[in-house]
This record gives C-alpha cells, sequence and structure tokens, in this order.
C-alpha cells in the first residue's frame, strides 16, 4: 500500500460564533476559499495539482448547504477541472475527510488531495438542518435520545467525574491555549482572515478566556440541568437507558465544554510522487485511521473505543503514542479517555482544545491534526493520535508519525 504524507496544515483563527464575533461577516464559502488558497500558495501548487478537495460541514444548510467543497474550489483560485466532496460525519467532518483523503492515496486514486472543513456557527446555527435521531420520534425514542450536555453529564455520573475536575481540566485548557499562543505555537498554521481591502479581520483564536479559574466557573450554573429535570425531562429518558444510575449529576456548563466558534481548517495530503513534482517535504506519514459506533444515547464514548480498535489494527499500543489530541467537546470526555487508558494528562492536549479556543464542528478535525502536527514538530517526539467523539455515538481517531 502506497505511503500517505501530510505535506502542510493549515487553520483560520476562530472567531467568536456569534453576532459580535469577528468573523459574523464571512461566510463559510468565503472562509473555505481562503483556506484552499492559501494552501495553494504556500505549496506551490498549479493545474490539476490535487484529485479531489474533501470538505467537512456538519449543517449543510442555507449557505452551508449543496456541495460546498465544489463551490469553494469555484471560488478559489484552484483549477475548476478539480471537483469537490462535501461530507458530514457530524463533529468528525474535518478529520474523516483527513481520513478519508489519506486512504485514497494509500489505495491509489490519485497523488495528492486537500481535505479539511469548516463551519460558521455564527451564521448557520447548530442543529437547523433539522437531524432525525433528534427530530424523528420513531428513531429518537427506540435509542433514548438526549441532547450531548446531557450525554456529556451521563458520561460524568456514570464515570464519576467530580465538578471540580471537569473545571480543573477546563482552567488547564484555558491555560495551555493562552501559553501555546503567547510562546507562537501555532504561528506556522494560522492563516489570518483578511477583508476585501487585504486588511486583517481576525488572527488569533476569539474565544480564549485566560483569565479563568476555579472560583470563576464555580459561579457558573450547570448548563443542562433544566433541560435534564424540567421539560422535556431528558434525565428521564437517559435513566430509562441506564437504570443503574440513581441520578444525573449536571457538571458541565459553558465555561468546560467546548466554545461555539467559527472556522475553518485545511491539510495537504499526498503520495512521495506527490512531493517530488512539487518540490516537497513530507512532515507526517499518516500511519492508520479507523472509525467506530458506539451506544447513541450516551453518544460521547468514541475515542476510547475507537482508539483501541486503531491500536489494534496498527499492531501498536498506547505507550507507543507521544501525544494526544482528544477533542473537548465536554471535559468528561477527555476524562474518560485519561482514566480509560491511564495516560498522563500532560501528554494530552498540550496546547488547551476547544473548551479554550472553541469547536468550529466540521473544521475541529483537521484543525486537530495539524495542532497535533506542530507540536510533534515543536516536541522533537515522533507519533501522534488525534481522535473525537460525535453526535449520534461513533469515534474517529488518526494516527500520524512525524517524519
Amino acid at each position: 500500500m502506497t505511503d500517505a504524507f501530510i505535506y502542510d496544515a493549515l487553520r483560520s483563527p476562530r472567531g467568536k460564533g456569534r453576532p459580535d464575533g469577528a468573523l459574523h461577516e464571512v461566510t463559510a464559502l468565503a472562509l473555505s476559499a481562503r483556506m484552499l488558497n492559501a494552501v495553494k500558495a504556500r505549496n506551490g501548487l498549479v493545474g490539476a495539482a490535487v484529485e479531489d478537495v474533501i470538505w467537512g460541514n456538519v449543517t449543510p444548510v442555507g449557505e452551508q448547504g449543496g456541495c460546498l467543497a465544489r463551490s469553494a474550489v469555484l471560488a478559489s483560485d484552484l483549477d475548476e477541472t478539480i471537483p469537490g466532496l462535501a461530507i458530514n460525519r457530524f463533529c468528525a467532518s474535518g478529520i474523516e475527510a483527513v481520513n478519508l483523503a489519506a486512504n485514497q492515496v494509500r489505495g491509489g486514486a490519485g497523488n495528492g488531495y486537500i481535505a479539511g472543513g469548516v463551519e460558521m456557527m455564527g451564521r448557520v446555527a447548530m442543529g437547523s438542518d433539522g437531524a432525525a435521531i433528534a427530530a424523528d420520534p420513531s428513531l429518537a425514542m427506540k435509542v433514548h435520545f438526549v441532547p450531548q450536555g446531557i450525554s456529556a453529564d451521563l458520561i460524568a455520573t456514570k464515570y464519576g467525574f467530580s465538578r471540580q475536575q471537569a473545571d480543573a481540566l477546563a482552567v488547564e485548557s484555558q491555560r495551555r491555549a493562552a501559553q501555546a499562543w503567547a510562546e507562537g505555537r501555532f504561528a506556522r498554521s494560522i492563516v489570518p482572515v483578511l477583508d476585501q481591502n487585504g486588511l486583517t479581520i481576525l488572527a488569533r483564536d476569539e474565544y480564549m478566556r485566560p483569565a479563568t479559574d476555579m472560583a470563576s466557573l464555580a459561579a457558573l450554573r450547570p448548563a443542562f440541568k433544566d433541560m435534564g429535570e424540567t421539560m422535556p425531562g431528558f434525565d428521564k429518558v437517559a435513566l430509562m437507558r441506564y437504570p443503574q444510575l440513581e441520578k444525573i449529576e449536571h457538571v458541565h456548563h459553558a465555561g468546560n465544554s467546548s466554545g461555539i466558534v467559527d472556522g475553518a481548517a485545511a491539510v495537504l495530503i499526498g503520495n512521495r510522487e506527490f512531493g517530488v513534482k512539487f518540490g516537497l517535504q513530507p512532515r507526517a506519514r499518516i500511519r492508520a485511521t479507523a472509525k467506530i459506533g458506539t451506544e447513541p444515547s450516551i453518544m460521547l464514548t468514541g475515542p476510547v473505543p475507537v482508539t483501541e480498535k486503531i491500536l489494534r489494527e496498527a499492531g501498536m499500543s498506547i505507550s507507543d503514542i507521544d501525544l494526544f489530541e482528544v477533542n473537548e467537546a465536554f471535559a468528561a470526555v477527555v476524562l474518560l479517555f485519561q482514566q480509560a487508558f491511564n495516560v498522563d494528562p500532560a501528554r494530552v492536549n498540550v496546547n488547551g482544545g476547544a473548551i479554550a479556543m472553541g469547536h468550529p464542528l466540521g473544521a475541529t478535525g483537521a484543525m486537530i491534526i495539524g495542532t497535533l502536527l506542530d507540536e510533534l514538530e515543536r516536541s522533537g517526539k515522533s507519533v501522534g493520535l488525534a481522535t473525537l467523539c460525535i453526535a449520534s455515538g461513533m469515534g474517529v481517531a488518526t494516527i500520524i508519525e512525524r517524519v
């Protein structure tokens, strides 16, 4: 099988996903095209340089609808003979785009791909596509559907994670993200967003709150308590699936959950021939990819079984991994991963995560691949694993090895 290499990885800064956010006037199409143009310019791509653009997006309606990947190609400076494929694996859409591109290269279906994703959460509201698992009672009742926040609290209850543990992880995420920005650890990957006059709209992650401490988080009310305990009473639904639990402990809130933000990311993937053609040096080899389905009510446990699966299929053990990127959808997701594999927290999300910087759904997976690669290079380490939990019960993982 042909090796698939990462030649470049870049992302936009994350903007607050609300009307006063810096990227609120930027469309998903415009931001996607900017990422594609940056990949082309930074790597000297000409003509039909890549086989395809694979682009993730979680809410493909309105201005994010249709085949956004193809629209982005046409809006960019890429050759119009390059097609586009829009995909949706919920929160793992960006990393699944990378994995799909890598496996196409490994299987011989083209020499190079651009993969990534976008989500403008301040312009296209999360859930506005009307997902059947939440909107169709025949399915929602069958799988004991509850919103993700209830699922996160269910994980905390089932596995014994306290509010204090969740808050401590959030404070550390903010500290690490602030340190990473202060030390320029993201400098290689960040593509500032410019307006039509070439003026900078956003050059730095906007969502971060570096002054966050345990006291400020302790003052926040649990975000999902009301929907759990009163109408529509999702706690009762969760307890129907997990009757061994007496009640749901609500430990998550805005400060220890991922932030709603806007952003995009792109990864350039190719075989050895692709690099030779454009005079590029590979930065990492994509060593393995995996995906899995999990119980859909608790929903967010996927990083654990998919990591077990990818390690098994790659013939590796957890000790073979130097660094981990586990998407901080909610604090309990990362706490569960650390508990399951008994990994040192100092090796997980070294530069902070989505609690501090935000989670632009369709882009996050591609973003953490780039963050992982940058940190492997900065620290001189070799092997990293990136993984995300996914709505409706799934998990995706990727192992990369620095070249």
